[in-house]
């Protein structure tokens, strides 16, 4: 299809260009110039020729003129770009004296005054030189002012001025004038000050923005979300920020493991149950699992069968198992706490196992067995080794009921003892 296009544009010219032609040949036009004494006469056709050899000409003249002048200019912004591009690799590597150097002189290009200003912000910043900082980013403002703004606020918050931060990017936010680096800094300025409703405000524009990876913001998310929970000041404003997330964030266990804290310390242990339940009905959590046995008390004895009857389709959980020593423990029955703590140590020996064994043996008033379990959760916290109960001729735990048939990758069923986990 291309070749026939071609071959009849070809075609229109080499017509156009015989009449044209032939046009040209019975009449080639007539020119007269006159200025003073000069008098010149030619033909049509000569004097477009002779106009277009002039003015090309004239071009190649006017090139070679400022080809002095480009070659300089050209030569100057490579330089400024060789600078640039030293300073910012100097400030990756630590080197901020020669970074300063460097950004310094890259500063002098209009194009680069922008970006060179940032980052010697930056590197004033790590060098300790907190007044050069700012005079750099009130430089960058000039150019580049949403960047020179979340850049400043990052630096408060590294100084651990979280308020100050929140003070600068609020009026910036109410009018949407922020990067997403600075809807980023306001989501931590805000979260560190307790002002969850400008956090929230701030995940939304971030999620508008698709500038951050999608588990960095999930994370932040969470993060938000959990601390606004947790510092609900009644039980009316807990559920009504509940009930108004969504469902994919009501989702999240570190969000429900936060909502069922914060309600069962509001009084709402039931409600904190059934959401805690619920989850675990839709997806197996450990974290869920140990928030369950910390809920205080309350209902410790109905906690208690429906961790039981979890035991089934999770018989190596160490945080079920957990949760069960300390419900048994509220509950006042001591021996069958103490036989799930103790076999949650054969699958996991770990701080929060033996201080759950401690508090156990505490209020079974064997004051010598709690010390040596509360030694035990330090020294394991530390990386030592651990010291075994001191009671007369224990018979070996009986981790039988534990033990749940796998499968291989193949298909094949294989028991699994707890020894290869």
């Amino acid at each position: 299809m291309k070749t026939w296009l071609l071959l009849l544009t070809l075609l229109l010219v080499a017509c156009a260009a015989a009449f044209g032609w032939q046009l040209l040949a019975a009449d080639p036009g007539a020119v007269s110039i006159r200025y003073g004494d000069w008098h010149i006469d030619t033909t049509l056709v000569f004097a477009v020729i002779a106009l277009l050899i002039l003015w090309g000409l004239l071009g190649w003249v006017s090139r070679l003129l400022r080809w002095p002048l480009r070659a300089w200019t050209q030569r100057r912004q490579r330089r400024g770009r060789e600078r640039i591009a030293s300073g910012l690799t100097a400030l990756a590597e630590g080197d901020h004296r020669r970074a300063l150097r460097e950004l310094e002189r890259a500063s002098h290009h209009a194009e680069l005054r922008a970006p060179a200003m940032l980052a010697t912000a930056r590197a004033a910043h790590a060098r300790g030189e907190d007044e050069r900082a700012q005079t750099a980013l009130d430089d960058a403002a000039k150019d580049a002012p949403a960047a020179a703004l979340a850049l400043r606020a990052r630096f408060l918050l590294e100084h651990g001025k979280a308020d100050e931060a929140l003070v600068l990017l609020k009026p910036q936010a109410a009018s949407k004038n922020l990067s997403p680096a600075g809807w980023r800094q306001l989501a931590e300025a805000a979260l560190l000050c307790g002002d969850h409703e400008a956090s929230m405000q701030a995940l939304d524009a971030l999620s508008r923005s698709d500038a951050h990876a999608p588990e960095a913001l999930a994370a932040l998310r969470v993060r938000v979300l959990t601390a606004a929970l947790a510092d609900a000041p009644d039980a009316e404003h807990l559920n009504q920020l509940w009930a108004g997330l969504p469902r994919t964030q009501r989702s999240a266990p570190e969000a429900i493991a936060a909502y069922a804290k914060r309600a069962a310390a509001l009084g709402q242990v039931l409600a904190a149950m059934d959401e805690i339940e619920s989850a675990l009905r839709k997806r197996w959590s450990d974290r869920l699992i140990r928030v369950y046995g910390e809920l205080g008390e309350a209902h410790a004895d109905t906690r208690v069968q429906r961790a039981e009857g979890w035991l089934g389709a999770q018989p190596q959980s160490p945080e079920l198992l957990l949760a069960l020593g300390r419900l048994c423990t509220q509950s006042k029955l001591w021996g069958k706490a103490r036989e799930y703590l103790e076999r949650g140590l054969v699958f996991a020996p770990n701080a929060a196992l033996w201080e759950a064994l401690g508090d156990c043996c505490a209020a079974q008033d064997t004051p010598a067995d709690a010390a040596i379990c509360y030694r035990n959760a330090l020294r394991i916290a530390r990386g030592e080794a651990t010291q075994a109960l001191a009671e007369p001729s224990r018979a070996p735990l009986d981790t039988r009921a534990s033990i749940r048939e796998e499968r291989s990758e193949h298909g094949v069923p294989r028991l699994a003892a707890p020894g290869e986990h």
